[in-house]
């Protein structure tokens, strides 16, 4: 990987790039860009490239609307499917305001300084998430349809997997990119796959992320398909989610030691923290059904809980968070895991019991909440979700998925309106 500006810039005039793509996200995950020509991008290391942040939905009011992209040079890829003459490559930036202060709207920078505010004390995260999505079939007229690519189930092969060739792709496209998968396969629903990304610091893992959707988008479109990651795109089967796996290190050496006190944090906040984590209306028709969690509680090797503990050892130790899913802002979502486990840690919590069972059978405790208005109650009282993200994101975050919530409460097909609402976008 390219790591400093004077490398980009000969790797730009070396492999003949005309084009460079400066690539943010807006407060809820949703990928933007802007394009510059490549004799622009030493300006935009130097003095960032301007753009209408009050055309950025959360961002800013038109009275006070100009941002500025400052490219990170480590980010550097070449996007595959563009020219090979005249190549475009891909840059994730920070965002700043124009006095030079970092724009607290920025979720890549609110995680970077989790990332720095961790290793301070001496802890460095891993962060492997995976990922499931949906393939559906588009109609004669180019739109995206609700009827997936194939019938086939878990783990099925071709015939009944009609979507390897589009998994070979994407991993191919992903691994030219610098990005590499560990596994894919087909999921549990029809139409539904899965591609594994191999273990990384927190704010690669968020970046591959937001790479990750993009590539599977496009490499979709290019063989005639829509990729949807909606949580819950099809009623009776089984919904997307976003497991991300956790590990941690103590100045580093593994600490395995700290695992209860990290899966304890998080099992303390989770209900707080769970608007960011499924931030849609048709999130919460995935918790609770076909291994995707509904009850606050931790278990080994046992996938109906919130929190599953693998039976591995070593480096490959870990906790996965079973709850999250793809329509998240991963940044928002790993800072906030990150700071519940780190507070669990610094609070030195001890683990609670351990469920034994079928998670989904169980009656009483403390469950996640049951639908997008009550998830957004309980981060807007959250002392911690106030203490971690920045005020005016908060603010604006929660305005928006008000809104959402007052639009599905008057809508008078709700079942269609929960798949339709961010079908398109997500």
């Amino acid at each position: 990987m390219t790591n400093t500006q004077k490398e980009v810039l000969q790797f730009i005039k070396e492999q003949d790039v005309r084009f460079v793509r400066l690539v943010f996200c807006d407060i809820f995950g949703h990928m933007k860009n802007l394009s510059i020509s490549e004799d622009e991008l030493d300006r935009a290391f130097a003095t960032g490239i301007s753009f209408d942040a009050s055309a950025v939905k959360g961002f800013l009011q038109v009275d006070e609307s100009d941002l500025l992209l400052f490219p990170d040079p480590s980010t550097l890829a070449i996007l595959p499917w563009r020219p090979a003459q005249g190549r475009v490559v891909r840059l994730f930036c920070s965002i700043r305001r124009p006095d030079g202060t970092p724009f607290e709207g920025d979720g890549r920078s609110l995680l970077q300084d989790k990332v720095r505010e961790a290793e301070l004390s001496g802890y460095k995260f891993g962060v492997g998430p995976e990922c499931e999505f949906y393939l559906f079939k588009m109609a004669e007229d180019g739109k995206p349809t609700f009827t997936p690519l194939d019938y086939g189930t878990y783990l099925d092969v071709a015939p009944l997997d009609k979507g390897e060739n589009v998994r070979r792709d994407i991993s191919l496209t992903l691994q030219q990119m610098g990005f590499y998968t560990e596994r894919s396969h087909h999921e549990t629903g029809p139409g539904q796959n899965e591609i594994d990304f191999k273990y990384s610091s927190a704010l690669e893992a968020a970046d591959n992320f937001i790479t990750f959707k993009s590539v599977v988008k496009t490499i979709a479109d290019r063989s005639g398909l829509f990729a949807s990651f909606l949580p819950k795109p099809l009623q009776n089967e089984s919904g997307s989610g976003l497991h991300i796996n956790l590990s941690l290190t103590y100045e580093g050496s593994p600490a395995q030691h700290l695992e209860e006190a990290m899966t304890e944090g998080i099992l303390r906040r989770i209900r707080e923290i769970t608007l960011f984590l499924n931030p849609l209306v048709n999130s919460y028709e995935r918790l609770g059904a076909c291994e995707a969690p509904r009850h606050v509680g931790w278990g080994r090797a046992n996938r109906s809980l919130l929190i599953r503990i693998p039976q591995t050892s070593g480096e490959y130790r870990r906790i996965e968070v079973r709850s999250p899913d793809p329509a998240c802002n991963p940044y928002l979502a790993i800072t906030l895991l990150m700071s519940a486990a780190l507070e669990g840690v610094k609070d030195k919590l001890k683990a609670s019991e351990e469920y034994l069972g079928d998670a989904y059978q169980k009656l009483g405790g403390e469950v996640l909440p049951s639908n997008l208005g009550e998830a957004i109650e309980l981060a807007e009282q959250s002392s911690f979700v106030r203490e971690v993200v920045p005020q005016r994101l908060l603010k604006f975050f929660l305005e928006a998925k008000k809104a959402e919530w007052a639009k599905f409460e008057a809508s008078s097909d709700k079942a269609l309106e929960s798949r339709l609402s961010s079908f398109f976008t997500t």
